[in-house]
């Protein structure tokens, strides 16, 4: 499961990049804005899981530069974390309190399986939003990527 969880968190690094590099000047705000959120997130639940303090807000007001540092960060951290975990750090159960104050605990390896599904889930959120304003969205597919070798 961690290696798939290692691809799975390089594809995601990648579909991001996509998303950012396909913006137009200026994005539509909408996009920019959920790109933001995708980031925010990835930094909450990676934070839960560390026991640390988020450092950006989940719906954090970011402008494309900003996206670019905090995705290339992001890619840095996650890398570096899912090379020094093992199997058993995968079902460790982290608690938190979610955005409504409730105390969870949910396993390592559920929460980062939920990192990738949400990042999926805003980015094609991004893409309705893209066509909607009249741009070509980036192509994120998760086959793609596995197709053209872009995740090794």
């Amino acid at each position: 499961m961690l290696d798939k969880l290692r691809q799975l968190f390089r594809y995601d690094d990648w579909a991001n990049r996509e998303v950012l590099a396909a913006f137009p000047v200026p994005p539509p705000p909408r996009s920019l804005k959920l790109l933001a959120h995708i980031i925010g997130t990835e930094y909450c639940w990676y934070s839960r899981i560390k026991g640390e303090k988020a450092p950006i807000a989940i719906w954090p007001d970011l402008v494309v530069d900003g996206c670019r540092d905090h995705i290339s960060r992001l890619s840095r951290i996650w890398s570096r974390d899912l090379a020094g975990m093992d199997e058993a750090a995968l079902r460790v159960g982290v608690t938190y309190k979610n955005t409504k104050g409730e105390p969870w605990t949910n396993s390592v390896e559920d929460i980062l399986t939920h990192v990738i599904m949400h990042s999926a889930y805003h980015r094609g959120q991004i893409a309705a939003d893209m066509r909607a304003s009249g741009h070509t969205p980036a192509y994120t597919d998760f086959i793609h990527a596995v197709r053209q070798k872009l995740l090794e």
